[in-house]
C-alpha cells in the first residue's frame, strides 16, 4: 500500500544532500560521496546539485579536490529555502483538486489536507541544516570501525 504523504524525490535528494554537506568534515564533497550515501544516481544527484548551487545555497568547485559547500552558514538555512529551489513557491491551497468551487455543499475532507500542508511547511519553516549537525556526527562516529 501507498503511503498517503509524498515527496518528490528531488526534494528528497536536496533535503538528505544539504545535511550531508553540511555535516561533512571535508571542505568539499563530490557527487560520487553524495551518491554513495543517498543511494541515488550521479546523474540525477547532479542535476539536484545544480539547482541548488543556482539558488545560491551551495557552491562548487571543478577539479579533482573539487565539489560542492555549503554558500551559507548552516543556521542560515532553512528546509524551506531547499525546499522553495526545488519544487517553487510553497502555496497551500484549500482543495487538493485545485478547484475554485467544490461539487458538494461542504469539503468531502474537511480541511484535513491543508492542515497537513500547513504542518509539514511548519516542520520546514523551522528547521535548519544547522538542527541536524550534531545528531548527523553522532551518528557517522557510533558506525565508524575501530
Amino acid at each position: 500500500m501507498a503511503g498517503v504523504f509524498h515527496l518528490s524525490e528531488m526534494l528528497s535528494l536536496a533535503l538528505h544532500s544539504m545535511v550531508y554537506i553540511a555535516t561533512s568534515d571535508d571542505e568539499y564533497i563530490n557527487v560520487k560521496q553524495i551518491a554513495a550515501s543517498t543511494g541515488a544516481s550521479e546523474a540525477h544527484l547532479s542535476k539536484v546539485l545544480q539547482r541548488l548551487s543556482k539558488g545560491r545555497i551551495i557552491h562548487s568547485v571543478r577539479g579533482p579536490r573539487g565539489g560542492f559547500a555549503l554558500a551559507l552558514p548552516p543556521e542560515e538555512i532553512t528546509f524551506l529555502d531547499i525546499y522553495e529551489i526545488i519544487e517553487g513557491p510553497a502555496v497551500i491551497e484549500g482543495c487538493p483538486n485545485h478547484r475554485k468551487t467544490c461539487p458538494f455543499k461542504n469539503c468531502i475532507f474537511k480541511g484535513i489536507p491543508e492542515r497537513m500542508n500547513r504542518q509539514f511547511l511548519d516542520y520546514l519553516e523551522k528547521h535548519r541544516l544547522s538542527d541536524f549537525i550534531d545528531s548527523r556526527k553522532k551518528i557517522n562516529q557510533d558506525h565508524q570501525v575501530v
